[in-house]
């Protein structure tokens, strides 16, 4: 259930100003690693800010929502809902230029087809890639782990997709004076596709979303269900039913308000990113070519029976991030 998840618990904020915040905490950690020998003027210059980090963060989200539109065999929507939500997640507390999107947005859709169970296998998965697909998968295999360290291995997500199929089947069996509830459907698909963009998802519950879609579809379609709301679902709670209107308005408005930046814009920003980028973490970059290099070394250095030259440290948090998986 989901108020007894690690998604209530740990994953949603207080407001958009609590979403914002941690956003510009990790900024500001990583350009004052990266800068630290620069003036705050060349900083400036040299790395994004956390306004234009938003903007490219939406545009991936774009990104991944058109890649599994293409995706075969056909992906269910409630795994593209999860790996939206890992998305989000990852660039809550991490900044783009510390891990290049475009790889950590696939890892995203790869394991969320794994935690969905939706079954396909890796050659199946970088079928669908363009480019080296040998190379695809292991850049994949790579930050799989750093992902659900990153998500604290907490991988489980409930998507609005549930709650409102529940709403729907109740309009129908105790709100039959609303006739065929199913022609609000494609104002809602609408509406919840739009909300994945916004930090609705962060803030509020799935419920909330599913019955906020339902109340957009029918209020853009001159319908009206403030019956069901006020006199069925709440007609004893009048104190949740204000907290609900409050919340609806508010999802609506951050619905409203998705604006994906113009192309010019993210072009200019794809520029910027490749200068300011951190080279550990780029598979393009000669440091990280070299890192996989010595990681293949020590693959080999195992099978010879010999110990890889990680530091204890290393070792010690694998095994820890092994330990953790076996719980999920």
């Amino acid at each position: 259930m989901f108020a007894t998840s690690t998604q209530r618990h740990f994953w949603m904020f207080k407001d958009e100003t609590d979403v914002s915040n941690a956003r510009l905490s990790a900024n500001i950690k990583y350009i004052s690693s990266r800068g630290r020998n620069m003036t705050v003027a060349e900083r400036e210059t040299h790395f994004l800010n956390v306004v234009e980090e938003k903007s490219l963060i939406m545009s991936y989200e774009y990104q991944l929502r058109d890649f599994c539109r293409k995706f075969h065999p056909p992906m269910p929507r409630y795994v593209v809902g999860t790996a939206l939500h890992y998305l989000k997640r990852f660039y809550v507390n991490n900044s783009v230029m510390d891990y290049p999107p475009k790889e950590i947005l696939v890892t995203c859709v790869y394991l969320a087809c794994k935690v969905e169970e939706f079954n396909v296998s890796m050659d199946q998965f970088v079928g669908n890639l363009k480019g080296d697909r040998e190379k695809a998968a292991t850049i994949i295999l790579n930050n799989e782990l750093l992902l659900m360290q990153q998500l604290d291995y907490q991988l489980t997500v409930h998507n609005p997709f549930r709650p409102l199929e529940g709403l729907m089947i109740d309009m129908k069996t105790r709100f039959p004076t609303f006739s065929d509830p199913e022609r609000l459907r494609p104002g809602i698909d609408e509406f919840l596709e739009q909300v994945f963009y916004s930090d609705a998802i962060l803030i509020y519950a799935p419920s909330q979303i599913s019955l906020a879609a339902i109340i957009h579809s029918a209020s853009t379609s001159k319908e009206n269900v403030d019956e069901y709301i006020t006199k069925i679902l709440f007609s004893e709670d009048q104190k949740r039913l204000l907290n609900l209107i409050e919340a609806v308005k508010k999802i609506r408005v951050m619905v409203r308000n998705v604006q994906l930046p113009h192309r010019d814009t993210i072009k200019a920003l794809e520029k910027k990113l490749v200068v300011c980028c951190n080279p550990d973490n780029n598979s393009e970059s000669p440091a990280f070519k070299k890192r996989m290099k010595q990681s293949f070394d020590d693959e080999e250095s195992f099978e010879d029976g010999q110990y890889p030259s990680a530091s204890s440290d290393q070792v010690r948090s694998m095994l820890m991030g092994l330990s953790e998986m076996g719980k999920i």
